[in-house]
């Protein structure tokens, strides 16, 4: 695909750091003075968990739940409404899941004076009611999705009246509404080169503020920009032969694209109105259960992950809802930190990982991304402390059924 193939939906500047081949490319000065807002955010070490563990690992989180929305979204939200309203872009539309990149979003819109629509998935419409009061405070429009209002959501609902809706859907909504409007254009939360790298500031800055590099880097990975802006700067170091970490990504047992998809060119959404990404997927028709990790529920990971995976450059597991969140009880009382449903998959394998350094007596270095806090998700914290959380186990012919509807 060329940049022809993408204005109707980017501003032409993003457009081209989609296809950048600059190291670097420079931080907008208006951009830096939102950031200033709450970056640089803060590096910790666990030394509460680390006791509670009884191990003799050294456990770092990057804590990003500190920005205005409460995670790290706003990092490629605030240039993205930079770009579009700097090209006179007047309205911008977009998905969310766990409601965290419509925050962000909305947020962003709101330093830059655009409108903005959200199609927020179902599932966690219904679950987190404050995610989208929050989206309204910042002056967004949020629909369920699927929804009524365009073709792909009539048909997920002709389909299933009670559809819990995916990520997939949501984005076969925005991108029908801002296709179809002429002053709009769509912004995309993970999954594009143009939205890791602009989360990479997350590494960067983790680089400069650990005082000795990590053995093992763990990111939970549901479009991937988490993981992404964590481990693509030490990923850099570690090609120049400067660190020998090892990078781990973990997603839900109920939505893993690395573990359990395929390598295959596939739609980023469930109507098929993207172009065509190499990916990991488990097939854009693919509905994730209703899981409260919401950020994670995607078919597909990032292109330039899978491409990494592919070659080998990281490992990849999988973890279950209530591990994940036991692993997220355990970090607040030790930590003081309630994480969002997202990163306690990090923070089990984390978790998981100190326990066998205290079997094994080694010493190692781990560093996690918290990339974001849980306020808006105490709903799922009290089912899960009455026991009513379910684990959901995939079967596979559910992913190969979706699987048959990739593109030939």
């Amino acid at each position: 695909m060329g940049p022809d193939d993408l204005a109707p939906l980017f501003p032409m500047e993003l457009i081209g750091q989609e296809v950048s081949t600059e190291r670097f490319v420079p931080i907008p000065q208006e951009v830096l003075d939102v950031y200033r807002l709450w970056r640089p955010t803060p590096l910790f070490r666990a030394r509460r968990l680390e006791k509670s563990l009884g191990t003799p690992a050294r456990i770092y989180y990057k804590y990003e739940g500190v920005s205005p929305a409460g995670s790290h979204k706003p990092n490629t939200a605030v240039p993205q409404a930079y770009y579009n309203a700097r090209e006179g872009v007047r309205l911008l539309t977009t998905e969310t899941g766990a409601g965290q990149w419509g925050s962000s979003l909305a947020f962003a819109c709101a330093q830059f004076g655009l409108d903005c629509r959200i199609w927020m998935v179902r599932a966690s419409y219904d679950q987190k009611p404050y995610r989208r009061s929050l989206m309204q405070v910042y002056g967004a429009t949020v629909y369920a999705s699927p929804s009524p209002m365009t073709g792909a959501g009539s048909k997920a609902l002709a389909d299933d009246p009670d559809s819990p809706g995916s990520l997939g859907i949501a984005i076969s909504e925005a991108v029908e509404v801002a296709a179809a409007t002429p002053e709009a254009r769509y912004a995309l939360g993970s999954v594009l080169n143009h939205v890791l790298m602009h989360q990479t500031v997350i590494g960067e800055e983790a680089l400069t503020q650990l005082p000795e590099m990590p053995d093992l880097v763990i990111g939970c990975t549901g479009g991937g920009s988490n993981f992404a802006g964590l481990t693509f700067p030490f990923l850099r170091e570690k090609l120049a032969g400067r660190i020998d970490t090892v990078f781990r990504a973990v997603e839900p047992t109920a939505c893993p694209s690395f573990t359990k998809g395929v390598y295959a060119y596939d739609f980023g959404d469930t109507a098929g109105r993207t172009p065509l990404l190499k990916m990991h997927t488990l097939g854009h028709s693919f509905v994730p259960d209703p899981i409260h990790a919401g950020g994670l529920r995607y078919h597909g990971m990032a292109p330039l992950l899978s491409h990494m995976y592919e070659l080998g450059l990281f490992e990849a597991v999988t973890r279950s809802q209530t591990e994940c969140f036991e692993a997220g009880v355990r970090f607040a009382r030790t930590e003081g930190i309630l994480p969002a449903p997202e990163p306690t998959h990090a923070l089990a394998e984390t978790i998981a990982e100190a326990l066998r350094c205290k079997e094994t007596g080694e010493e190692k270095v781990i560093l996690t991304a918290l990339c974001g806090h849980g306020h808006f998700d105490l709903s799922a914290y009290d089912r899960h402390l009455a026991g009513q959380l379910e684990d959901h186990t995939l079967p596979q012919e559910r992913i190969e059924q979706a699987l048959t509807e990739l593109p030939g």
